[in-house]
């Protein structure tokens, strides 16, 4: 069943990484030069912040900042929203659907291992996007309970994952 697909199977396996220290100009020529549309950010090996081509725009471009000038760590989206490598495809597009993301970064005891985007998502399974979508703007997402997959606390499987907070966990996170 394509639902039980590991986030591992579909993430890009070999994300491209800035230090905070870069400015804009420099990230906007290796994004260009790359053809992609968000950088991992990193703080020595640990991952810290995302930015995009969005958060550019928005954060430098139209405030008219000197993107020279201007580093990364003071645009990127930060703390970084990530996800585990045995997350399963349907748990990883409930995330991004609720969090209103379209990338997320996968991450294995504290390093980054890969990053994962709605259009990977997309190119394996086209209607998932739009059936989390809108399971999040009916609230569905949050009355979630009874779903197999990795707790997001813990990061064990188990077979009664239940929405707590904006968390799928497992009966022994949910009594902590």
């Amino acid at each position: 069943m394509i639902a039980r697909v590991p986030i591992l199977e579909i993430m890009s396996k070999v994300p491209v990484t800035v230090r905070a220290e870069v400015s804009v100009a420099e990230a906007a020529r290796l994004m260009r030069d790359r053809g992609i549309g968000s950088l991992v950010v990193l703080d020595g090996e640990t991952p810290v912040g995302i930015v995009t081509e969005r958060d550019m725009v928005a954060k430098v471009i139209a405030q008219g900042k000197d993107a020279t000038g201007t580093k990364i760590g003071e645009v990127m989206s930060s703390p970084l929203v990530s996800i585990h490598p045995h997350m399963e495809v349907a748990e990883a597009a409930a995330k991004m659907a609720k969090l209103r993301i379209r990338r997320l970064a996968v991450v294995d005891g504290g390093k980054l291992v890969g990053l994962v985007t709605e259009d990977d998502i997309i190119h394996l399974w086209p209607q998932l996007m739009e059936v989390t979508r809108e399971f999040t703007r009916a609230g569905l997402v949050e009355k979630m309970e009874g779903i197999e997959g990795h707790c997001e606390a813990c990061g064990i499987y188990s077979t009664d994952l239940r929405a707590e907070g904006s968390l799928l966990v497992c009966p022994e996170c949910r009594e902590r």
